[in-house]
């Protein structure tokens, strides 16, 4: 049984950086974020759950029935990820690639603290409260000192390494393996697939905190998360909505398509109208748009599903990037883990035909991807839920003291391999500055 205390800080910005302060004591951490982006479908402006009361970490074997079995059982409010290579539990599928991270593949828990965000209020939910838990907190919470965050560049070079950071596809290699992907689609085994290459750095430390926080300034996206589980962080500025069930309805916002910002507005302008128009970027949201709906029909009324936007384009400070909202209903029968089983992973992240685009991306790709275009989110106790894709991210083991950030592009039959490399750079851009500076 949760105990709920409303709080109304003097200000809420303010309350956030001291809360995020005061959360780094815990084993357990996920901080999620709108940064007041106006969002269809925004539930809270942001949410921090932390300590676990109890958990789940599986690898993919049987990992859908296994969170199934722990959602129903907790009936409660459960924080977590699911990582890419849960693919292997939904299809005959393998994860053979590196793995510098070591995630593991599937983890949630159910917080003894909650702290939900709207408007000038935040709901404090307490599970198996003590006397004076809640007094306590907010004392501990104003008065936490930030003693690990630098304020000052002298400060900031004892806390990180100079970061090395370094790619594990260098760009021949990139071009000749985008090539071998566009002859699999000139051949007709696939239309469309999302290859993703590794920059990462070895024997380096960052202040994990600090490092999401520049992230977050710099992005300012609708679903950032800071993520702990022991010594391992996801540092998340991601854009992009996976799924979201709210009632009987299923949202899904698939990003495809993506330009640059400029500081000139005539020439921003320009930019933002040039992808609205630009057939390949269309086509490549198009196909992902087709691969969705046909996701959502697996557990749909028949009938309900709809496309209630179509490519349109939204900008954020570093790019802009065109995004389509696909819904559906389903019955109150259906369990909520069954409509994530049965589109995972997310079709901006794979391609199309999925399965035979999964197959192909594991072949050519060198890196296992992990936590890496999975996804982020909460269960609630009515069985809603909200999950992100996890792009634009710093993933960090602590303990291995490798820091690591992909990115990848879609490929389609019109597709330049030379573009889809300088599309990757401009999406490492934040991430890479952000670590290296």
């Amino acid at each position: 049984m949760r105990t709920i205390h409303l709080y109304k800080p003097e200000s809420v910005e303010e309350f956030k950086k001291q809360l995020l302060n005061w959360s780094q004591q815990f084993y357990e951490i996920v901080w999620m974020d709108s940064n007041q982006v106006q969002q269809a479908y925004t539930s809270f402006d942001a949410v921090l759950a932390v300590d676990a009361m109890t958990c789940i970490q599986t690898d993919y074997h049987e990992a859908f029935l296994k969170l199934k079995e722990y959602q129903s059982i907790t009936k409660d409010w459960i924080f977590g990820y699911l990582t890419y290579d849960l693919k292997n539990a939904v299809e005959d599928l393998n994860s053979k690639n590196f793995d510098g991270l070591q995630f593991p593949e599937l983890f949630f828990f159910q917080p003894k603290k909650l702290f939900l965000f709207k408007g000038d209020t935040v709901e404090m939910h307490y599970l198996n409260m003590v006397a004076d838990e809640f007094e306590d907190d907010i004392n501990a919470i104003y008065n936490c000192k930030p003693a690990l965050l630098a304020d000052n560049d002298e400060g900031r070079g004892k806390l990180l390494n100079d970061i090395k950071i370094k790619l594990r596809i260098h760009k021949d290699k990139y071009l000749t393996k985008v090539n071998v992907m566009l002859d699999h689609i000139h051949r007709g085994d696939i239309y469309e697939a999302n290859f993703c290459q590794e920059f990462y750095a070895e024997n380096s430390h960052i202040h994990p905190l600090e490092t999401y926080i520049k992230l977050n300034n710099i992005s300012k996206p609708p679903f950032a998360n800071f993520v702990k589980l022991g010594d391992k962080y996801v540092l998340s500025a991601s854009p992009e909505r996976y799924l979201k069930k709210k009632g009987n309805k299923i949202i899904s916002q698939p990003i495809k398509g993506t330009a640059k910002r400029s500081n000139n507005n005539k020439e921003d302008d320009f930019l933002k109208q040039q992808l609205a128009e630009d057939e390949k970027e269309r086509s490549e949201n198009i196909m992902i748009v087709d691969l969705v709906r046909n996701d959502l029909s697996k557990t749909a009324i028949k009938g309900t599903v709809k496309v209630e936007e179509l490519c349109q384009v939204y900008s954020f400070p570093q790019v802009h990037q065109m995004i389509s909202t696909i819904t559906s209903e389903i019955e109150d029968s259906e369990h909520a883990v069954n409509v994530l089983e049965s589109t995972f992973p997310m079709g901006s992240m794979t391609g199309a035909p999925k399965i035979s685009a999964m197959q192909i991306i594991e072949k050519l790709e060198e890196t296992k991807r992990g936590v890496y275009s999975g996804a982020v989110g909460y269960f609630s106790p009515k069985n809603d839920f909200d999950f992100n894709v996890v792009i634009r991210s710093i993933l960090y083991n602590e303990t291995k003291k490798y820091v690591s950030f992909s990115v990848g592009s879609a490929i389609t039959a019109k597709s330049n391999p030379l573009k889809e490399y300088e599309e990757c750079l401009i999406k490492a851009k934040a991430m890479r500055e952000v670590l290296e500076n």
